[in-house]
C-alpha cells in the first residue's frame, strides 16, 4: 500500500504563495508517476501537475503554468507544489495522488489540504 498525506494549505490573499507537501510512505515510488491535483468548490477534480518519482520532466495544467512548480525530495520522499502568485481562482481542495507501480492510472490519493486564496 501507498499512505500520502498532504499538509501546508491556508489561507493567503492574492498575489501571494503557499507550498503544499506530500507526505509519502509505504511500497517504492521509484517507478511511479506523482501529481498534484485540486477540487474548487463546486466543480469537478482537475489536474495541476505531475513528474515521475525519477527523473526531472513536468508537466503543469495551462492555467498554473509559470506559476506553480512541482518538485520532489528523494531522501524525505516528499512531494512539494510550491505556488507563487496566487489567484482567487486558485481556491480549491488540493490532492496528491500516485500511480501505480510502473506508471498508469492514479490508484492511490492523500485526504487533500484546502487552499483558499482571498481577493
Amino acid at each position: 500500500q501507498v499512505q500520502l498525506e498532504e499538509s501546508g494549505g491556508g489561507l493567503v490573499q492574492a498575489g501571494g504563495s503557499l507550498r503544499l507537501s506530500c507526505a509519502a510512505s509505504g511500497r517504492t515510488f521509484s517507478n511511479r508517476v506523482m501529481g498534484w491535483f485540486r477540487q474548487p468548490p463546486g466543480k469537478e477534480r482537475e489536474f495541476v501537475a505531475t513528474m515521475r518519482w525519477i527523473g526531472s520532466r513536468t508537466y503543469y495544467a495551462d492555467s498554473v503554468k509559470g506559476r506553480f512548480t512541482i518538485s520532489r525530495d528523494n531522501a524525505k520522499n516528499t512531494l512539494y507544489l510550491q505556488m507563487n502568485s496566487l489567484k482567487p481562482e486558485d481556491t480549491a481542495v488540493y490532492y496528491c495522488a500516485a500511480s501505480g507501480a510502473g506508471g498508469g492510472n492514479y490508484d492511490y490519493w492523500g485526504q487533500g489540504t484546502q487552499v483558499t486564496v482571498s481577493s
